[in-house]
């Protein structure tokens, strides 16, 4: 590609993995009934769509999920991991406090010298990932990013509260984004808002060799369902605006897999019908920043995403934060 040619980006991969471990509901009922706690099949179906979630063993943590979804978009591409040069991973649950979980990603790919970072935008991040590393490719500053939602949510789990336990689960998903003559990035547009960052929080940290704080997830069911609804509407429609189009252009919604109802709800009011959007959350439950691209690669692999369709992503989660970005594959 010349200099003086326009400088796009395009996904040029997919890529997903998830722990050995599958709980279905039957089990995680039976496994947390152990614990004296309520809840059946038939009540995490009904309000959250989950059938089954991927629970991760103690010594496999994100970087290594990671990785592993990075190696299969990396072969989808039909690269070598060397010719990566941006590593950009979206997680909440990273391994360490530092270094970040992209530079155990780099160290586990074997790719040395590229600049590899974090972004932390729980649920949302993924999709701020991915516009980051759009901007970087066409600013010149990368020629093929490597962007990873990777998530062990299993290891801030309150297990005694069924209102947030039976949610989520673990797994990776990552594209490789490539410098391109052609748009593949139609547009992209990121929000958050400050303000209501208690309906949806882990809100503890480590000082002095302590947990400050509480340590484990809690929500506000009722306020996320609201704004998710309300916010991935309004996110979607600003999107395809910026791009000259309308939302009947849309071939495949993909928004973040926190719920069925957020889902189906979001759909209605774009006024997409329900073949056009892509579940997954009963198979993986909420994975937070590994929801969209595990979705993504989901429904490539299967044949539903095809060359020349269009496909919103969308984000949604604590901070608040929501994003959309427009893809044409």
């Amino acid at each position: 590609m010349s200099a003086s040619e326009p400088r796009f980006s395009r996904i040029v991969g997919t890529g997903s993995a998830l722990p050995e471990r599958c709980v279905d509901n039957a089990t995680l009922c039976a496994e947390l009934a152990a614990q004296g706690i309520d809840t059946s099949d038939d009540w995490i179906v009904g309000r959250t769509g989950i059938r089954q979630r991927y629970i991760a063993a103690p010594d496999v943590g994100s970087s290594v999920l990671g990785a592993q979804a990075a190696r299969a978009a990396i072969a989808a591409a039909g690269l070598q991991a060397q010719d990566i040069d941006l590593i950009i991973v979206a997680t909440s649950t990273p391994d360490f406090i530092f270094p970040s979980t992209a530079c155990l990603v780099q160290k586990e790919l074997g790719i040395v010298g590229c600049p590899a970072f974090d972004v932390q935008a729980v649920c949302s991040g993924f999709v701020y990932g991915l516009t980051v590393a759009d901007a970087m490719i066409r600013s010149g500053a990368a020629q093929r990013a490597l962007v990873i939602g990777a998530e062990v949510f299993s290891r801030i789990l309150d297990w005694t509260d069924r209102g947030t336990c039976v949610l989520f689960g673990d797994g990776a998903g990552a594209v490789v984004l490539s410098a391109s003559a052609t748009p593949g990035i139609l547009a992209a547009r990121l929000h958050a808002d400050g303000r209501h960052e208690s309906i949806l929080r882990t809100a503890g940290s480590v000082s002095h060799g302590q947990v400050i704080g509480h340590p484990f997830l809690t929500m506000d069911g009722q306020a996320v369902f609201k704004l998710a609804v309300s916010f991935l509407d309004e996110v979607a429609r600003e999107t395809v605006a910026a791009a000259g189009l309308t939302v009947n252009d849309i071939d495949w919604l993909i928004p973040h897999q926190a719920n069925v109802r957020i889902l189906q709800a979001t759909g209605r009011k774009l006024g997409l019908p329900a073949e056009r959007v892509v579940v997954t959350v009963d198979q993986h439950a909420n994975t937070s920043a590994a929801s969209v691209p595990l979705a993504l690669d989901t429904a490539v692999r299967d044949g539903r995403v095809k060359a020349g369709q269009r496909i919103m992503l969308q984000g949604v989660g604590g901070g608040f934060t929501w994003g959309s970005v427009l893809v044409q594959f």
